[in-house]
């Protein structure tokens, strides 16, 4: 049996401020053949939920063909969307949460269901630091993607932000 899991976190150092995601796409085939894929991304003048919702869409967007997926966050906020179903009320409130205020990040949670579209997807929620193995190695590419960033933006005579 073929079993795909995303793992991802996001991490940032402000808010807004430099911010990185780390995302792990692990592929086990009916052999127990274990494939991997490694994706580490920093950007500046962002927020770690926008880090988060990035990191799973990157893993979703290197996929080629639909799967059943298991998607491992610890962000409660992006794995409460689905379980708690706020991404169906968003959608039948024109983008609008229950408040009809505007769904914050709402560009990044359509392209999100783009990536989805053909997959089914479990997600679920996993302890952040001490937590599961993979989720603390994206933890790790998530903060080094966000230093990274945050360095390179001062060594370019901007300063900290």
């Amino acid at each position: 049996m073929l079993q795909v899991c995303i793992y991802a976190d996001g991490a940032s150092r402000g808010n807004p401020g430099p911010g990185g995601y780390g995302t792990i796409v692990r592929i086990r085939d009916q052999h127990m053949h274990i494939t991997e894929q490694v994706f580490s991304q920093g950007f500046s003048c962002t927020t770690n939920n926008r880090m988060e919702l990035l990191g799973v869409i990157v893993g979703l967007e290197s996929l080629q063909q639909p799967y059943k997926l298991m998607i491992l966050s610890d962000s409660s906020y992006v794995v409460n969307a689905f379980q708690q179903h706020w991404v169906e009320s968003w959608l039948a409130h024109n983008w609008k949460t229950a408040g009809k205020k505007p769904v914050k990040n709402a560009d990044l949670w359509k392209r999100l269901l783009q990536a989805l579209d053909g997959h089914t997807a479990e997600f679920r929620w996993v302890k952040g630091h001490n937590g599961h193995e993979f989720n603390e190695r994206c933890d790790e590419l998530a903060t080094r993607a966000a230093d990274d960033t945050l360095h390179h933006i001062q060594d370019e005579g901007f300063g900290a932000l």
